[in-house]
């Protein structure tokens, strides 16, 4: 686990992109903050964590997937994650921000989304996900 990385991972890089790309522009990683969001829009109020979906327990994703060793110490660990995550939330809502929690899979699919409409992708394997994916609500849900 010390490979881990905890801030600038490849999905967090990827929301930032997407970000700045859009115009806005954001503060990093922000210590006074309680946990420390990834990403913090001041202009707005915003703060955006981007979680992994194992690692913070998505519920019903199948990224979060449970190890099949060592299973009492990962689920320890999941549902520590996940409490405190409860609680930053909730005290960041407290002071007056408004929180955003991006997940990993949310991320693949808005980038399989951009892939097959970008290439012009109509063939019949791909013509359900393009037919869901049209709005956000779909493409998040």
């Amino acid at each position: 686990m010390s490979r881990i990385r905890g801030k600038n991972t490849k999905p967090e890089i990827l929301v930032r992109k997407g970000l700045h790309a859009c115009g806005f522009r954001f503060r990093l990683h922000n210590k006074k903050l309680p946990g420390s969001p990834d990403a913090v829009l001041p202009k707005y109020g915003v703060a955006i964590m981007v979680n992994g979906c194992f690692w913070h327990g998505h519920k019903g994703c199948r990224y979060a997937t449970k190890p099949k060793s060592n299973i009492e110490f990962w689920e320890t660990k999941i549902a520590r994650n996940r409490h405190r995550d409860e609680v930053t939330t909730a005290h960041r809502e407290a002071l007056g921000w408004t929180v955003i929690t991006v997940w990993e899979c949310e991320l693949r699919k808005a980038i399989l989304l951009t892939f097959i409409t970008s290439y012009g992708l109509t063939t019949n394997e791909y013509s359900d996900i393009v037919q869901k994916s049209l709005t956000l609500e779909d493409l998040f849900v």
